[in-house]
């Protein structure tokens, strides 16, 4: 028992020693001017590089993004539907793809669809 708990001791005075150690030795400056300053090529950037993002880009990528996942849920259906019976299939196929359309149109009357404002 003693063994133990001087064994646990001396492993938990190690650890705290190399967590300080590397804790000192990785200090790096926060301001760096080079880390700071936008990189092209090794040459100055014409413009800011800190541009406004466009929101519309985001958008068209997550509604892609979904809609992808979307097509991968549907493909095994067809697989299903030879082991299932038709009517079954064809209810939860179809309340799936109702669901999907509900989406679209909701997407499409709050205006994400649309690319100007």
């Amino acid at each position: 028992m003693l063994l133990t708990s001087s064994s646990i001791m001396i492993s938990m005075i190690i650890s705290m020693i190399l967590i300080s150690v590397c804790a000192i030795i990785s200090k790096k400056s926060k301001n760096n001017r080079e880390k700071m300053t936008p990189f092209e090529c090794g040459f100055d950037p014409k413009s800011s590089s800190r541009m406004p993002f466009s929101i519309q880009f985001f958008m068209i990528a997550i509604i892609f993004l979904i809609f992808d996942v979307e097509i991968v849920i549907l493909m095994p259906t067809i697989k299903i539907m030879q082991m299932t019976k038709v009517k079954s299939w064809f209810i939860v196929t179809s309340t799936f793809l109702i669901i999907l359309v509900i989406g679209l149109y909701h997407e499409w009357k709050n205006g994400i669809l649309e690319w100007t404002n």
